[in-house]
Order: structure tokens, then sequence, then C-alpha cells
């Protein structure tokens, strides 16, 4: 095993994949590559991008989420791990199985949250959706 991919939401709970991530990748001596999927932007699903302020925003917001990744990878490699942090703009799970295929990866982490019925019926599930998916071994991660 050579190369680790972490999904990351970064909504305030991925010390558990980080954990899991170290671990695995000291284990192995394997590069661990942090992936988060951003939303597209606007005009990629068909709508108008908005006024400046607006796109000024998003690139803010962009750009923070990529520092963030990237001072995870850092605190990583501080700890003896080669690591990267990907920013990537898609639908989560294609991105997921897309940079999965590009970087040659052998195993995804990624975390999993129990939702209700009614968020399970509009948004799925992206941890079982991989699972499905994905021709590697993913490990699933709780994260409630």
């Amino acid at each position: 095993m050579k190369n680790i991919l972490v999904a990351i939401d970064l909504d305030g709970n991925e010390q558990k994949l980080l954990d899991k991530a170290y671990e695995f990748g000291i284990a192995f001596n394997a590069k661990v590559w942090l992936i988060h999927i951003a939303a597209p932007n606007p005009d990629f699903v068909g709508f108008e991008a908005g006024p400046q302020y607006i796109r000024d925003e998003r690139a803010t917001e962009l750009r923070e989420e990529h520092q963030q990744l990237q001072a995870y990878a850092d605190a990583l490699y501080n700890k003896g791990i080669e690591a990267d942090g990907l920013l990537v703009q898609g639908a989560t799970l294609d991105m997921i199985l897309e940079e999965s295929k590009k970087l040659n990866i052998d195993l995804i982490i990624i975390g999993h949250t129990e939702h209700n019925f009614i968020y399970k019926a509009i948004y799925g599930s992206v941890s079982l959706e991989t699972v499905k998916q994905a021709d590697i071994p993913v490990l699933t991660v709780p994260i409630d």
C-alpha cells in the first residue's frame, strides 16, 4: 500500500480521519492524500456566477479551505508522513473515485455520519456509495 486518499469535509470532525490516516500512513509507509471536494462554481451547474463580490467571497472561501487542507498535510508531514492536500470542485462521489484512479490510490478513508431518513432520501450517503462503487478498499470511520 503506497497511496491513501482521505476524504475530508472540513466540518470540524476531521480529527478521527486524520488519526486513521496517520496510523495507516505509518504502518504502510504510504503517502497520504487529503482531499476536500468543494461545491462546483455556479456557472458549472448552469447558473450565473453573480456579481463580483459573490465571486470574490467564493474565491476567499476556496483559498481558506485549501489552506486548512495544507495545514493538515503539513501536520502529518511533521509527524513523519508524506502528505499533500487537494481541493477539487465537483460532485463528491465522482471526484473521490476519479482522483483515486488518477493518484493510484490503494485505500480510501472516509467518514460516516448517521443521518435521518429525510436527509438520506434527499442527499444519499457518500460513504455508502463510495463503498459500493470503488474498486479498491474503503475504510469508513464513524464520525458521530
